[in-house]
């Protein structure tokens, strides 16, 4: 049965990270009503799980329970003209109050001065560097850095690990990390030349700080003009004329029309534009051939779709080199740096160890050294299969399919495979391997009694014999050339690539912002849908680019600044 509540100020769908950061904002005025939705399950402070308190992140990350079901996307570049029998692997999104910033990796990075000045050129007026700056600082309180180009008050605590507790995986790989010349520039968010860091993330030494923990908090969610509902799936925008008038939503089991002065649409990259799509917002031709009648055509809506393309090499470490028990987190160090390719800004490019891959024993065993570039120029699209809203997205990210991507990428693999010769790395592993991701593996990756006591199993059998280890790397999780086939052919290379590239949950671009008559833009610079009034986006959609960073603490900077300017619009409106 249909029903309508109040007529709200604000709606804000979606409680990831920008969807928090603007319900504490917007309802800080008491004058203003806000309701949050969120399609997963809302925890009120001191009712968290405990995987997704975990700093070791993929507990969380490879739980069904705090995650989108039946996300899938496909990664390589898109064929021309050969039939599509790409596979379509699992894509992790945060379905969950905080979102995916409850389920990531919690790195605390915003990029580089050019990615925003980039955004500013490209006709997203007002957020180059030094516009955005003030709003990374308002969000973080840094522990190890102050100056003008940190925060010391914000809700995200940013803390560092230093050297001497790096785990010995890690310490080699930076070791040959330095042998290549490379230094230490100690701070990825104020130095912005090439060189290796110790990574900054939000989290203190024992539970992750996502956004829901430093903007939901206790005292917030008491705010008697703030109202959060969970298990609230987002149908479609209701609209009278070109005006919205509220989201109609599946709450808890009842369809609902939640009336709004305002709506605005936090749902992510993947989402954001399927649900403008499901309420004819978006390219006509698109929406007409699944079904749904078109109200405002927009070209750019779930187009733009960009990731940071990488692939990753595995190695089986010695037992002294594995993760302490002590230690929880995973990663601890990273390299950035420039591939000094035509067309491509400095710093375009990342390396990173993590002394665990997954959150099994077979996981345990095997290190990273992962490798991504930083700006990617290709990009892909999100499409509606259906107008029904519990139907699959078409997610096709078409990664590599710029030349300047998969060069930079073939140019990455000779540098691992350089890095892994060293005889730091040599001296703590086994072996070391490319990652092909098998559909067993991926199966194995998701959080379940039966993958664990496959996996411990399956672990017990590569420490105790090297023939063992070998054939399960082989058919689990390396069905890949040789490192030296990758290293000396390049046409072997790029054909590995292609198929073994994937994202790190960086989704992008879907939604961008620009000038009204750039048609690829679908908002303006504050984040208000071109053709239409009443509803406005704030999230990693509105990226024109990816940055060169994790897209967390960029999105939470989103979310400061839309929220900034609805306030600052409310007092022109006032004054006037």
């Amino acid at each position: 049965m249909s029903k309508t509540e109040q007529t709200w100020d604000f709606v804000i769908v979606g409680a990831g990270a920008a969807g928090c950061v603007l319900a504490n904002r917007l309802s800080a005025n008491p004058a203003n009503k806000v309701l949050l939705l969120e399609a997963g399950q809302d925890y009120a402070p001191g009712t968290e799980p405990p995987e997704i308190l975990d700093i070791f992140a993929a507990t969380a990350h490879a739980n069904p329970a705090f995650t989108w079901d039946g996300l899938s996307a496909a990664f390589g570049p898109t064929p021309s003209n050969a039939p599509d029998d790409r596979p379509r692997r699992r894509y992790t999104q945060g379905r969950v109050i905080g979102g995916s910033s409850s389920v990531n990796g919690m790195a605390a990075n915003r990029g580089l001065p050019s990615d925003y000045n980039n955004w500013a050129a490209m006709g997203a007026k007002g957020w180059d560097w030094d516009s955005v700056l003030p709003f990374f600082c308002k969000l973080e309180t840094d522990t190890d850095f102050d100056g003008p180009l940190h925060g010391q008050d914000g809700p995200i605590r940013l803390q560092r690990y230093p050297r001497e507790v790096w785990p010995k995986f890690t310490a080699a790989v930076i070791e040959a990390i330095e042998a290549e010349g490379w230094t230490n520039i100690k701070d990825q968010n104020g130095a912005f030349g090439d060189g290796y860091f110790p990574v900054a993330y939000n989290h203190t030494a024992e539970r992750r700080i996502g956004a829901a923990w430093a903007y939901l908090t206790r005292e917030v969610r008491r705010r008697s003009n703030l109202k959060i509902i969970g298990d609230t799936r987002a149908l479609h925008l209701e609209f009278d004329g070109l005006r919205c008038i509220g989201v109609r939503a599946n709450s808890k089991g009842s369809e609902v029309l939640f009336r709004a002065n305002e709506v605005i649409l936090s749902c992510g990259a993947l989402h954001t534009p399927a649900l403008l799509m499901r309420s004819g917002i978006g390219p006509a031709r698109d929406l007409q051939a699944v079904g749904v009648t078109p109200l405002a055509h927009r070209e750019g809506v779930g187009r733009n779709l960009t990731e940071h393309p990488g692939v990753n090499f595995g190695c089986f470490m010695k037992r002294p080199a594995r993760l302490p028990a002590e230690l929880r987190r995973q990663m601890f160090a990273g390299l950035r740096w420039s591939s000094g390719m035509d067309g491509c800004p400095a710093g375009d490019m990342y390396i990173i160890p993590a002394n665990k891959a997954q959150w099994h024993a077979i996981g345990a065993r095997i290190g990273l050294i992962m490798m991504w570039a930083n700006r990617s120029f290709s990009s892909g699209r999100v499409r509606l299969k259906s107008a029904d809203p519990s139907g699959r997205l078409d997610i096709d990210f078409n990664m590599l399919s710029d030349e300047r991507d998969i060069a930079r990428l073939v140019k990455g693999v000779r540098l691992m495979v350089k890095l892994q010769a060293h005889p730091a790395i040599q001296d703590c592993v086994e072996e070391v391997f490319p990652i092909s991701y098998s559909d067993r593996a991926r199966q194995l990756s998701l959080y379940s009694k039966w993958n664990k006591l496959q996996t411990d199993v399956g672990a017990a059998l590569m420490d105790a014999s090297a023939s063992l280890r070998k054939l399960i790397i082989k058919t689990m999780i390396a069905d890949a050339p040789s490192l030296q086939d990758l290293a000396g052919d390049e046409l072997t290379c790029r054909e590995w690539l292609k198929t073994a590239v994937h994202g790190h949950w960086h989704a992008s671009g879907t939604c961008s912002m620009g000038a009204e008559d750039d048609s690829a833009a679908v908002t303006d610079p504050n984040g208000l849908v071109y053709g239409v009034s009443g509803v406005r986006v704030a999230d990693a959609s509105l990226m024109p680019t990816v940055p060169c960073a994790n897209t967390h603490i960029p999105t939470l900077m989103i979310g400061e600044k839309i929220a900034a300017s609805v306030l600052a619009g409310q007092m022109e409106s006032l004054a006037l």
